[in-house]
């Protein structure tokens, strides 16, 4: 895993680059966000959907909730980007459409999105 440095209007951000599957479980993606606090001093992650365990997509496992629950409590921020289009959940697609209308999470097409989305 290859964490990237970007800074963008005054605000820093954590690009995750990875051949493997980073984020598995709650503890994984804590792990993933402290190290981005204590290596580059931030809380803004930016990850490709590749690099989160497909489980997460499935509201039902609650691991979303979980990881989104963490993050939040812990003042981190995410943008999840990749292309959402094949998945068919209703509730998926009104989760993704909510929380594009936060502050916190988001989930958008491009790294380019999603650095955009945190550095507001």
């Amino acid at each position: 895993m290859n964490i990237e440095k970007i800074e963008k209007n005054g605000t820093v951000c954590a690009i995750v680059r990875s051949d493997a599957i980073v984020i598995t479980d709650a503890q994984s993606a804590l792990d993933l966000l402290m190290t981005a606090k204590y290596d580059l001093g931030t809380k803004n992650i930016v990850i490709d959907k590749k690099l989160v365990k497909e489980e997460f997509f499935i509201l039902s496992s609650g691991l979303a909730g979980d990881i989104l629950q963490k993050y939040i409590n812990c003042g981190g921020r995410v943008a999840i980007y990749g292309d959402f289009s094949h998945y068919t959940s209703k509730p998926l697609h009104d989760f993704i459409y909510e929380s594009n209308k936060g502050h916190d999470v988001f989930f958008v097409a491009t790294a380019d999105e999603a650095v955009d989305c945190l550095c507001r």
